[in-house]
């Protein structure tokens, strides 16, 4: 037979074990296990055996199939086949039972409208484990007293706010950060992150809130001029970073360099420019003129750069509700000014995209 409207609620399990079937069965029918009936148990994931008083039902379902009247994000089943275990003289008496026993249980079934009304709402999101690198200043660093501040902190905490849930930022390896992400150990990578295409593949973003340019940076008395001037010299870059791409982008320039050295933070390459060991670092402009302002006199930032990108809030593809509601979030500071406010704090003057 064909398949008919839904009647069980697929998250109610009837049988245990690998590859149990998703069903529910009516009040008026007594579920039964179906190891113990069935004779291929290869099938038990498609199928429920019921027994009534004068007979036993296998009833094979469509598990997993959202009807339109449902509403339920994680679907419904429907019935795809009644097979009669017991005699073929009672057959059309039980088959009318068992007609008249699944129409009563409809109520219980989940797509009922009280209970489809409270599985159409999504949840609330309570808490978002927010991915960063904690060594990248001023959009997420420690400060003095080792506590997280910056510029996407204060987004972040603000968007939570407003969300209603609470906040947690975690520092991860940046150069493992899709792995985290899509691993479930954050909810969200929200650190400067440039958005690619290649990144686009493994990752859902918001719309960009700053625009940003990859620089290069030298000390004050190199005699590097342009990136011409880069050829057969030491260029740092942080592993992991969109400057890398930017860098790979240019591969005429990119060839030149007598070597590109890779570092884990920004931090321990700007000492290393200052050393000596490095002629050049292409670093996030965000980044680097956060740094050298600190330092004034001390470095130089070139006219040339190696392009311009946007930043967006990463999330997993899969997660379409929290980032709707992190766009959501981000819209309504941009229009009452509460992301202009937050970047007058951290760069004198509003620039957020």
């Amino acid at each position: 037979m064909g398949p008919n409207p839904p009647l069980f609620k697929d998250s109610a399990k009837v049988f245990t074990g690998a590859g149990a079937a998703a069903c529910r069965c009516p009040q008026t029918l007594v579920p039964v296990g179906a190891e113990s009936h069935l004779q291929e148990p290869e099938i038990v994931v498609a199928a429920c055996v019921w027994r009534l008083k004068t007979a036993s039902f296998k009833v094979t379902i469509q598990p997993l199939i959202r009807h339109r009247a449902c509403q339920m994000s994680s679907g419904c089943a429907f019935i795809q086949s009644v097979d009669f275990i017991g005699k073929r003289n009672r057959m059309k008496k039980t088959l009318s039972m068992l007609v008249l026993a699944l129409a009563a249980g409809v109520a219980l079934s989940g797509c009922d409208k009280s209970e489809n009304a409270s599985a159409a709402k999504p949840a609330a999101v309570s808490k978002i484990v927010v991915g960063l690198d904690d060594n990248f200043p001023p959009m997420g660093f420690r400060d003095e007293k080792n506590t997280l501040v910056g510029f996407d902190i204060d987004l972040a905490r603000e968007a939570a706010k407003r969300l209603g849930a609470e906040v947690e930022f975690k520092p991860i390896d940046w150069n493992a950060k899709e792995a985290e992400l899509n691993g479930k150990r954050v909810d969200v990578l929200w650190n400067g992150l440039t958005i690619t295409e290649e990144r686009k593949a493994n990752i859902a973003f918001t719309t960009p809130y700053l625009e940003n340019r990859q620089i290069v940076i030298v000390t004050a008395n190199s005699k590097i001029k342009d990136k011409a001037g880069l050829a057969g010299k030491i260029i740092g870059v942080q592993e992991g970073s969109s400057a890398v791409e930017a860098i790979e982008k240019d591969a005429a320039t990119a060839k030149s360099f007598k070597e590109l050295k890779k570092f884990g933070d920004n931090v321990t390459a700007l000492m290393d420019l200052s050393a000596g060991r490095l002629e050049a670092l292409v670093v996030d402009e965000v980044v680097g003129r956060y740094y050298i302002a600190k330092k004034p006199g001390e470095y130089v930032v070139l006219d040339e750069n190696f392009g311009t990108e946007e930043y967006g809030v990463g999330v997993r593809k899969d997660d379409t509700e929290l980032l709707g509601k992190l766009q959501k979030a981000l819209d309504e500071m941009k229009k009452d000014g509460s992301a202009a406010r937050i970047s007058t704090q951290w760069f004198g003057k509003d620039i957020v995209k």
